[in-house]
């Protein structure tokens, strides 16, 4: 039930990018071409995000052991059950959807009106408010969408960002489910 709840948050992200793109007359997929090599690039760039969740499980940094204790009591009980099919479906509709929305869209738009710098800090700012599940999380996650914008600008195709993503949330949920456990933490 969890799983099509999520799938169904995802697709309307989507679809909200679809109308804001209407609206603002901003070309969705003019910047999303495949490339095998802009695809690596992808996974490639997924790596940092890894090792800063991987880091970010083991740290007593108070904000972060907050956050560590609201993934295992919230977000462990609705996705240990999941296959690594739905883990692999959700990783990959999240990063289709997210960055479609907040880069295509959003920074998109607002870097023909204000700036590529301006736009990839609303952008950030809008991605991390988006997972406001605590102050040190929406920040996380603006940083998070921040890279994923230079990753955008850097690499002119749409691809990179989309595969980044939903490869980081890939390997930070499988890592997360089937590999980490709390009281390697000290939870």
């Amino acid at each position: 039930m969890f799983f099509w709840l999520a799938c169904a948050i995802e697709t309307a992200l989507l679809i909200i990018a679809f109308a804001l793109a209407y609206l603002f007359r901003q070309p969705l997929f003019s910047d999303l071409h495949w490339s095998v090599l802009d695809l690596l690039l992808g996974i490639f760039a997924s790596a940092p995000l890894c090792i800063l969740f991987r880091w970010m499980l083991q740290s007593s940094l108070a904000p972060l052991v907050r956050i560590r204790r609201l993934l295992v009591a919230g977000l462990r009980p609705f996705f240990a059950p999941w296959s690594l099919v739905q883990l692999t479906f959700i990783s990959i509709l999240a990063g289709i959807c997210e960055e479609v929305l907040f880069r295509s869209v959003i920074q998109g738009t607002l870097s023909a009106n204000a700036g590529p710098f301006i736009a990839l800090i609303i952008a950030s700012a809008l991605f991390g408010g988006a997972h406001l599940v605590t102050l040190a999380y929406a920040v996380v996650a603006a940083a998070i969408g921040a890279y994923f914008g230079v990753l955008w600008l850097l690499g002119g195709n749409l691809l990179i960002p989309i595969t980044a993503h939903a490869a980081y949330d890939f390997a930070a949920l499988v890592y997360f489910l089937r590999f980490w456990h709390p009281e390697n933490s000290g939870e």
